[in-house]
């Protein structure tokens, strides 16, 4: 039985300087060399904000996060600096009567300048891959192996970057491009990054019964110019994760994220994507919670409630 612990978290307002809020994460200065990141209960579908939060999907993303992190600590460096929120309100106390609202929901990490590119890597064809590939046989614009059926694994994954956009859909790009974008150098480090995560992620999931089918990675470099890996990392937001009990080739696939959500709105006849969205039924909002919380205790071993908080190297 999943169960919600503490009241959904809609917006979040801190006593600090609020620098960005997206369609899920609010975001906060600290001081000039660090940033919280709230992962709020909103969800977006069809690029729409729903007015309804899904219970717990915040502490979902954020923990996943960091169970993520600690498993790659020394594979690759992150901006992820503390998840504990004791270490937190030790280091801004003022925080301290705020906690119910970002206590496990929220990230302290170093700032750094994003590189403007999203890293995507596709294991198996789907959405909107399938969809290109289905029309033209090819992948933004480059081609792929004839032949290909709707969820058939991809060997080897293909690294599938696109530009960031701030509202409406990211745009699917050429590595050639992405050369022209970020220079040679830059643009094979994060290719060869982005795949070695990847197979280091596919690898994990499987032996826990799930299917990574493709992800998205986002890096900054930090004020040394590091090249960091930042923002959340492998979960049900950026990542298309399948059961494995369910998978076969030439179909979609059943998804571990908020599919209850897409599902639901799909079948209505009077809405047409657009703001303002319906209002969610109680059991779509239910079976979303659900379906994250599952990811999550599938992936750690562990509910939400009885994981641990692991520990990094900026936390003292």
């Amino acid at each position: 039985m999943f169960a919600s612990e503490s009241a959904p978290v809609l917006e979040s307002r801190l006593p600090l300087p609020l620098l960005h809020r997206g369609k899920v994460r609010d975001v906060y200065a600290l001081d000039e060399d660090t940033l919280l990141m709230v992962a709020s209960d909103r969800v977006s579908a069809f690029d729409v904000v729903m007015e309804r939060p899904i219970p717990r999907k915040g502490e979902v993303l954020t923990l996943i996060t960091a169970w993520w992190l600690s498993q790659l600590e020394g594979r690759i460096g992150h901006h992820l600096l503390a998840v504990d929120p004791d270490v937190i309100v030790e280091r801004r106390p003022e925080l301290g009567t705020t906690r119910e609202q970002w206590a496990r929901r929220a990230m302290l990490v170093r700032r750094t300048r994003p590189v403007l590119v999203e890293c995507v890597v596709r294991g198996y064809i789907a959405g909107s891959a399938w969809k290109e590939y289905r029309d033209s046989g090819t992948l933004a614009g480059e081609p792929l192996p004839a032949g290909l059926r709707e969820s058939q694994r991809i060997d080897p994954p293909i690294f599938s970057p696109a530009t960031k956009a701030s509202t409406g859909h990211d745009q699917n790009i050429t590595f050639r491009q992405t050369e022209a974008l970020l220079g040679r150098e830059l643009a094979a480090r994060l290719r060869a990054r982005s795949l070695d995560m990847y197979g280091f992620g596919r690898d994990v999931a499987d032996a826990r019964g799930i299917i990574l089918a493709d992800t998205k990675f986002e890096f900054g470099f930090d004020r040394d110019g590091e090249l960091l890996l930042i923002d959340e990392v492998l979960t049900p937001d950026s990542s298309r994760f399948w059961p494995k009990e369910h998978y076969r080739v030439g179909r979609g696939q059943p998804s571990l994220d908020k599919q209850p959500i897409r599902d639901w709105l799909d079948a209505l006849e009077d809405w047409d994507k657009s703001p303002p969205p319906p209002p969610l039924d109680d059991d779509v909002v239910e079976a979303a919670s659900r379906r994250y919380q599952d990811v999550f205790a599938r992936l750690t071993g562990t509910t939400l409630t009885e994981y641990e908080l692991p520990r990094f190297g900026g936390e003292s």
